[in-house]
């Protein structure tokens, strides 16, 4: 059985019940991955000093140019070993990962070694924010309501950095993150609607009454 291959639906462990729907569904884009959650850039930059450092050192002590570039060729291998390393790990976790919101909840499906899938209803979604790049690609950190729990170390790399104590699962890496955003509050403003049977409305602004479910930007 290939992976994944038991899910009736693409990034779902089963079919939707009756009354949900499915609005959007998507992936990280790898490479953006690779840049923002394994920081290759910064990483590959890091190796390009120590580089530089080998040579400057070698031709401060004498050595011809022929030796100290074959001195050298070890921190080449070593930084293309990382780098294609944690590129080849970002390509896998972003195959691996289905972003799902539907009707009533948001769905992440990811794990290389582990698949796992986790729901979050919207009913524990207490608003979410964006954060937009100049690529078109984003992320949609969830902020969860008192009581909901989610795994900082479950959840990485789709999970908000540096939020600890209460850490925001986040749709990460994703191409027109603008669209997802207003997917989102769309859903869960007619989810607050239905459930209060009033009349709610989605902002992309922030408001005073957290009852209110809100997209708002992450400068």
């Amino acid at each position: 059985m290939r992976e994944h291959e038991s899910e009736p639906i693409p990034g779902l462990p089963e079919h939707l019940p009756p009354g949900e729907e499915m609005l959007w569904q998507g992936a990280p884009r790898w490479p953006v991955l690779a840049r923002r959650a394994f920081h290759v850039w910064k990483i590959a930059f890091y190796f390009l000093l120590i580089l530089l450092w080998q040579v400057l050192a070698s031709v401060a002590a004498g050595q011809t140019l022929i030796t100290t570039l074959s001195g050298s060729l070890w921190v080449i291998a070593l930084a293309a070993i990382a780098i294609g390393a944690l590129m080849l790990l970002a390509w896998s976790m972003a195959r691996a990962t289905i972003y799902t919101i539907t009707t009533h909840r948001v769905v992440m499906r990811f794990g290389v070694a582990l698949p796992m899938i986790v729901n979050f209803p919207f009913s524990q979604i207490r608003s979410a924010e964006i954060r937009r790049y100049l690529d078109d690609t984003g992320d949609i950190p969830l902020i969860l309501k008192e009581g909901a729990r989610a795994s900082y170390v479950i959840l990485w790399p789709h999970v908000r950095p540096w939020h600890f104590a209460r850490p925001q699962p986040m749709l990460r890496a994703i191409p027109e993150a603008s669209k997802v955003a207003e997917i989102l509050a769309a859903a869960l403003a007619r989810d607050l609607e239905h459930d209060s049977g009033g009349t709610a409305t989605g902002h992309h602004e922030p408001d005073d009454d957290d009852s209110v479910p809100r997209i708002t930007r992450i400068s």
